[in-house]
């Protein structure tokens, strides 16, 4: 696809379709829209009161041009109420634009964000978030379909104006960089357990490496097993599919910061000998969906290059039943020598991140970011659209909300507490692996996985088991991966702590 940035008027624009919006509280028409709808000879007008179309979020308006007008099409998109205007409002519009173009086999268009203006922000940035939902909107994986989609966009012009020019023009290429790594995490969440092993896993770091020039670590089970990190072994042993533990290094010249990026990297979840439920197991592929955003946040950030050291490390595995599976009632010593007393063995995620966050620490970060599809009591807290963050140093937590805010990647921070602290203390070893209540579920794995940090590093936890993936769809996301939280991870890393000493 072929993305633009211009600055010039509609009436010149040379594609096949010019979309524009409107909001509910618009009473005339934008100054450029008005200026078309007057060479159309109020075409534009008579339509809309012909259709009552009243800018309602949904409603689309198809004007066909006449004469010798350089495009085809006029459509007037509904952007909904002003007062819900932000820049995941331009995604969500933007997308929908996708959606109609792809009804109308429409495969060059033009956007016009100035149209955006009551989203309080720089064009330049709502530009980026229009480009961001036209990729994100998109998406499809029909790899394995005999059927595939033949549409594809061909050309995407964005209309700015002229003073934003420069600005969105970079602007746009973050956009396309963050929305395309956010699509090739999709496709590898989306892809199954038969597909995607831990030895697959790694080797995909590696290609990364090589395209990247990354340098990239692959451990076998013989190493990790020599490095102490029995906690991740233990997990993996119920496997024919053998883990793999991946450290990916992006260094440049002079970096501002270290930070280490952890992600879960179950790449089928049976639940062990505690074996979920039928219902429970399905879409289990997507418990390597940290793991992914890891290797999605990777592709980004080799394209971006921030002035930040960052390590990206995955414990990769499959959690199956089988007479080397671990059990019930077990005693593990983790890698930092912390005893951890089996409860379920369908806990299974927090036993691999225990050595993953033990081994960066190792490496003396200024900051630590794991992400893991952790706990289904998150869904139950948050809901299916909302990450729960936790951690151990406030400025962090706030530093990756305050981003998810911007990129609309929804997050929501959890309180540790004493009292919870107090349910996954163990009557035989340091720690269990559950809590002895279900209350509380997603803070107590956040605070066993507390155990492994070292205390003077700054560490968030984010749990993504809600919007890694979606059965329904909601807003740019198909039915399927939805690659959270690269955009939010990478933004971070560019514009936050690139930026800080």
């Amino acid at each position: 696809m072929e993305i633009k940035v211009t600055s010039g008027h509609l009436r010149n624009a040379r594609i096949k379709a010019v979309v524009s919006f409107m909001f509910q509280e618009d009473k005339a028409f934008s100054e450029e829209v008005a200026a078309v709808d007057r060479l159309l000879n109020g075409n534009i007008t008579e339509l809309k009161k012909e259709t009552k179309f009243s800018g309602k979020e949904g409603e689309v308006l198809v004007v066909p041009t006449f004469g010798e007008q350089k495009f085809d099409y006029v459509i007037l998109v509904g952007a909904g109420s002003k007062r819900k205007a932000n820049l995941d409002k331009a995604r969500i519009l933007a997308s929908n634009v996708v959606k109609h173009m792809k009804k109308m086999n429409i495969a060059r268009f033009l956007i016009d964000a100035e149209a955006l203006f009551p989203i309080k922000e720089p064009e330049d940035k709502i530009a980026q978030a229009v480009v961001e939902g036209v990729i994100l909107g998109n998406y499809t994986f029909d790899k394995y379909k005999s059927n595939k989609s033949q549409y594809r966009i061909k050309e995407l012009q964005v209309r700015v104006k002229r003073k934003f020019k420069a600005m969105a023009e970079e602007r746009v290429e973050v956009g396309r960089i963050l929305a395309e790594a956010q699509n090739f995490t999709r496709d590898l969440v989306n892809e199954p357990g038969n597909v995607i092993t831990p030895v697959k896993l790694a080797e995909i770091a590696q290609q990364l490496g090589e395209e990247y020039g990354f340098e990239v670590k692959v451990y076998d089970e013989k190493e990790i097993e020599k490095m102490g990190m029995n906690a991740y072994l233990a997990v993996a042993r119920g496997s024919a599919n053998p883990p793999r533990f991946i450290h990916i290094i992006y260094k440049p010249k002079k970096p501002r910061r270290k930070v280490a990026l952890i992600g879960k990297g179950l790449t089928f979840d049976s639940g062990g000998l505690n074996i979920k439920p039928g219902d429970y197991m399905r879409w289990m592929k997507s418990d390597k969906a940290g793991a992914c955003a890891v290797l999605g946040t990777f592709k980004a950030i080799g394209q971006l290059k921030p002035d930040v050291e960052v390590h990206g490390i995955i414990a990769a595995a499959e959690n199956m039943p089988d007479g080397k599976a671990y059990r019930p009632d077990d005693i593990i010593i983790a890698k930092n020598g912390v005893s951890i007393e089996i409860g379920n063995t369908d806990a299974e995620g927090r036993l691999t991140l225990a050595d993953a966050l033990s081994y960066a620490c190792e490496l003396k970060p200024d900051a630590i970011i794991d992400m893991a599809t952790l706990t289904g009591a998150c869904i139950v807290a948050l809901g299916e659209y909302t990450a729960g963050v936790m951690g151990n140093n406030q400025k962090l937590i706030n530093d990756v909300l305050s981003v998810s805010e911007e990129t609309g990647e929804w997050m929501w921070q959890l309180p540790f507490n004493d009292m919870l602290r107090e349910h996954i203390k163990a009557p035989n070893a340091d720690v269990y692996n559950i809590g002895k209540t279900r209350y509380g579920g997603a803070i107590t794995a956040g605070l066993f996985l507390e155990k492994f940090v070292d205390k003077k590093i700054p560490w968030v936890h984010i749990d993504i088991a809600g919007p890694a993936h979606t059965t329904t769809g909601w807003y740019y996301h198909p039915k399927g991966a939805t690659g959270f939280p690269v955009r939010t991870i990478t933004t971070l890393l560019k514009d936050k702590l690139a930026k800080e000493r």
